[in-house]
């Protein structure tokens, strides 16, 4: 463990507290992520519910979904705030917009109040999710990758703990009471946390070990608008995008695609848990391997695998068990990506702006819920099937794994030299 610098009164003591203080930090941001991922990765019971309810098509429903992943734009702002005056002033704001966005979802009688609604919460849920990673890459400079990966743990693992209580819910209450009673529960989780919440003290300086590529030395910290003139930012953004893709189009449409597939619903009930389990759980084995062996090869191993996953649910997912296992790996594959990349970006461009930064790179989930959200809504529409939006996802990530790899994706060079 390298030392700390810069922290007032009794070195010593303040550093054996701080390393403890860090550990109760990331729970509570684990516990945030597991809240506020109720909005992705519980939508496809809501929609299934709306849809059969209120009798609105496929892609009217899948809009909602798009348009909170459009208020993920809000980050980089909230993040500079959180950046200059600290996370807990954002951190309370944001969780009561959660909350008010269920809430008010209970009353919608249209899909553009709907998508409304989600643009409140999705506000929320956005600057909670990057305030939370950051806090990983801020406090633990030393192990970026597993910090990541337990901050963005909870994300994709969170709806483990959520999924049978709302599909029970939906089943017994319908969609409108459900959104106000999960609604009463996030805000019962989030506002506390978010008033214990903080970044660590000025002078956080644990010497950090080498996580990516094979420069080593103190990184230096960059600037959004340096950070975005680089070529490996550009790259992270495509293939952020695209492996992201994956777990969106499950998130929004996995029950639609049990159902095209003819899977019985004791195999989808089996995915409820698993696939959240499994989401999770990529995120803290990515950040591990990435850790272990450098983000850029954790990133061709895994993108790769990922896209030969869904090549196979294509193929042959009319077999519940395959179906169960594809799931189950695009899942333990396809979550990664969010522990990885914001590792790579402290990694990369410091940790003083990474709000900022983590914040502007995860506005790819924009993109990635166009493409996951409307876009596969659309194809299925014109083709009747989830198997053609399913293969030009699987290509376009094994594309990413092919630019992540380790002589395409590097460390910028240090500032003030040529090239980058």
């Amino acid at each position: 463990m390298g030392p700390i610098s810069g922290i007032s009164g009794n070195p010593t003591i303040g550093k054996r507290k701080d390393l403890r203080y860090r550990w109760f930090i990331i729970s509570l941001a684990i516990i945030i992520t597991m809240t506020v991922s109720i909005y992705q990765y519980s939508w496809s019971l809501f929609a299934y519910n709306i849809r059969e309810e209120l009798d609105w098509s496929l892609a009217e429903i899948s809009l909602a979904f798009t348009i909170f992943q459009l208020a993920n734009f809000s980050q980089p702002f909230t993040g500079a705030i959180a950046d200059a005056w600290g996370p807990k002033g954002v951190g309370i704001a944001s969780a009561l917009l959660v909350g008010l966005g269920f809430l008010l979802s209970s009353q919608v009688s249209s899909p553009g109040q709907l998508c409304l609604c989600f643009v409140i919460g999705g506000v929320g849920v956005g600057a909670l999710t990057a305030i939370a990673v950051a806090s990983g890459v801020k406090w633990f400079p030393d192990k970026m990758g597993l910090a990541s990966g337990l901050t963005s743990f909870g994300y994709g693992a969170g709806t483990a703990v959520f999924n049978l209580m709302i599909q029970a819910f939906l089943g017994a209450f319908g969609f409108r009471l459900t959104f106000i009673y999960v609604g009463l529960i996030m805000l019962a989780i989030l506002v506390p946390a978010a008033l214990l919440f903080k970044y660590p003290p000025a002078g956080w300086n644990l010497a950090p070990a080498p996580l990516s590529s094979q420069v080593s030395g103190a990184v230096a910290d960059y600037r959004a608008g340096e950070m975005l003139r680089s070529r490996q930012w550009f790259i992270i953004y495509f293939s952020f995008t695209f492996t992201i893709s994956t777990v969106l189009t499950f998130a929004a449409q996995m029950k639609m695609i049990a159902h095209e597939f003819a899977i019985p619903q004791i195999y989808f009930d089996l995915l409820l848990i698993l696939f959240p389990l499994g989401n999770g759980a990529s995120r803290i084995f990515g950040g591990v391997i990435a850790d272990w062996i450098g983000t850029e090869k954790t990133m061709v191993i895994f993108f790769a695998l990922l896209g030969l996953s869904l090549l196979t649910l294509v193929s042959f997912g009319t077999s519940p068990f395959i179906f169960v296992v594809s799931v189950f790996l695009c899942a333990l594959l396809g979550g990664s990506p969010f522990a990885l990349y914001a590792a790579i970006i402290g990694d990369y461009f410091g940790v003083k702006y990474a709000t900022t930064n983590i914040g502007i790179t995860q506005t790819a989930k924009v993109w990635a819920g166009l493409i996951s959200g409307w876009f596969v809504g659309f194809l299925v529409a014109q083709t009747g099937s989830y198997k053609i939006p399913l293969l030009i996802i699987a290509v376009c990530t094994l594309a990413a794994a092919f630019f992540s790899h380790p002589r395409l994706m590097k460390r910028p060079r240090p500032k003030g030299q040529a090239g980058s």
